[in-house]
């Protein structure tokens, strides 16, 4: 019964987030909004509606360990996972709005989830504070696109009369988020029997299992975008994912929670800090060459592979977690780190010297990305 549970739960999940994803994306055209709005805005919270039915179901029926673990393994996945995997399939190249714009906020929300968390708990007031910037950014990007529709730098597609009707849209929503809160439901329910069968804490569930599952709309939409050669689309989709889940679906969750989420001492150690360091290594590997190569995605995996070892290790006090730990600690993290300092600064002195060239013969400069 607990088997059938979570696979039905992922099916809704995934068949909700379909159907939410397709009829946002036509209401959104039928009321012209521009595709930068529609992919950073209408499908990165369509993609995050899974996490949203599931964290808020979570911390309203007495499992926070799986509303914060999902919340968090979302972002680690989403970046290690699921960007890794789109950039094995194809190179993904990034917008300079990302790199200038969507990433920076990335990092300052994760830090920020991180700093209001110190106290062990995301509490009401820690929601609303989430919120509200994820509210600053969407106006930001609402602000940024009508000027440069105004500029002509970008275009606005007209609806297509042959697009479904609008009843029609609204009810792919309904349907969508219908099938989202039976499918979170049974997700829940069936991973926080397995923890407990398991002796498995709920964090460590919801940090796995559950984070897989919900982040399963976002693997589908930047596997796919790369697969068609929309490779910027793979990219924003992940960096706008992970704004909502930190703006919306945590924050959510801590408004709406009786009493907060609690913050366990091993997701301040480990997991909240593990996922700052991902957003912060998401900035260096996209301005290098403004492209995430297969390697970098094979770096990015191989990375996730670590993390969740590490966490199974852990859950079970096997003796290879210390050797492991070392390991890491001491030779893969530093060469990592090191690895991605000198690439961004070797392209950082690639992109001076260009332009000092450039303007020393009187040259015109490159479009940015």
């Amino acid at each position: 019964m607990t088997v059938l549970l979570i696979l039905g739960g992922l099916i809704a999940l995934v068949a909700g987030g379909e159907v939410l994803v397709r009829g946002a994306s036509a209401l959104a055209r039928h009321f012209g909004m521009s595709p930068l709005i529609v992919g950073l805005t209408v499908v990165s919270a369509a993609t995050s509606a899974p996490e949203l039915a599931v964290t808020v179901d979570a911390s309203l029926t007495g499992s926070p360990g799986i509303a914060l673990g999902n919340v968090v393994g979302s972002n680690i996945i989403n970046v290690l996972l699921i960007l890794g995997a789109s950039a094995i399939v194809l190179p993904l190249a990034v917008s300079s709005q990302l790199v200038k714009a969507d990433v920076p906020v990335l990092i300052v929300m994760s830090g920020l989830t991180l700093a209001v968390a110190l106290d062990g708990v995301i509490s009401r007031l820690d929601g609303v504070l989430l919120l509200v910037l994820l509210m600053g950014y969407l106006l930001i990007l609402v602000r940024i696109t009508r000027r440069r529709k105004r500029d002509g730098a970008v275009q606005v597609p007209e609806a297509d009369p042959a697009d479904r009707p609008v009843a029609w849209n609204v009810g792919f929503v309904v349907v969508g988020v219908a099938l989202l809160v039976l499918g979170a439901r049974g997700l829940v329910l069936g991973a926080t029997d397995i923890a407990q069968s398991l002796g498995l804490s709920d964090l460590v569930i919801g940090l796995t299992v559950v984070a897989v599952g919900t982040s399963l709309p976002e693997l589908a939409t930047s596997v796919t975008a790369a697969i068609r050669g929309e490779r910027e689309m793979a990219v924003g989709n992940v960096a706008g994912s992970n704004i909502f889940n930190l703006g919306l679906v945590l924050a959510a969750a801590g408004i709406l929670a009786p009493e907060g989420v609690p913050v366990s001492s091993g997701a301040l150690e480990l997991d909240l800090p593990f996922m700052v360091a991902v957003a912060l290594a998401l900035l260096p590997l996209a301005f290098t060459g403004f492209e995430i190569s297969r390697f970098e995605g094979v770096v990015l995996v191989a990375y996730y592979v670590a993390y969740t070892a590490y966490l199974l290790l852990d859950a079970a006090g096997h003796d290879a977690l210390e050797p492991f730990s070392s390991v890491m600690l001491l030779f893969v993290v530093p060469l990592t780190a090191l690895w991605l300092v000198f690439f961004a600064s070797f392209e950082l002195g690639v992109r001076r010297g260009r332009r000092q060239v450039k303007e020393e013969f009187d040259l015109p400069l490159d479009p940015e990305p």
